[in-house]
């Protein structure tokens, strides 16, 4: 029987690549989704994305923010921070919990929101739609959300081992 090694050697070299596109389309599309976003409201990338997890979970924290964004509590925090100095979210005391805080949107970032999500919406649609069949995007979109989350249980493996 071969060994691991040698199962795995000439896939590696494609696992390698396939992390390298990946990569690159992250920054790539990063990169002009935030330009989009800073032209047309002075906000970053990851004000919209902290806008829409606020939004979305009820009893918001910090935490909350950091699970779902896969971030660290510290740089979620320093960015909520922010959102805050900025108008979009407000944090109050937590009613179950003192040691955290509950943030929602303020009106001003309830009104952002779909603005921002249009913007984001628009320019993924002209950077993702353009050369692939929406039937091909359904499953790469399909076949991302089982890496990630064969990822995270290795992870979560590992930290338990």
């Amino acid at each position: 029987m071969p060994s691991r090694s040698q199962r795995t050697a000439e896939p590696d070299i494609n696992l390698r690549f396939l992390f390298s596109e990946l990569v690159r389309l992250e920054t790539e599309l990063w990169n002009a989704v935030e330009a989009r976003l800073r032209a047309d409201f002075g906000v970053t990338l990851p004000v919209f994305e902290f806008l829409q997890v606020i939004s979305r979970t009820p009893a918001c924290r910090v935490h909350d923010i950091a699970a779902e964004l896969s971030i660290t509590v510290g740089g979620t925090s320093k960015v909520v921070d922010r959102v805050e100095a900025s108008g979009y979210c407000v944090r109050s005391a937590n009613p179950g919990d003192r040691r955290s805080s509950i943030i929602t949107l303020t009106p001003a970032g309830k009104r952002l929101l779909p603005k921002l999500t249009a913007a984001v919406d628009d320019e993924l649609r002209s950077r993702l739609s353009a050369g692939v069949p929406d039937r091909s995007l359904v499953q790469l979109t399909k076949t991302l959300t089982r890496l990630r989350a064969s990822v995270r249980a290795g992870e979560t493996a590992e930290k338990s081992a």
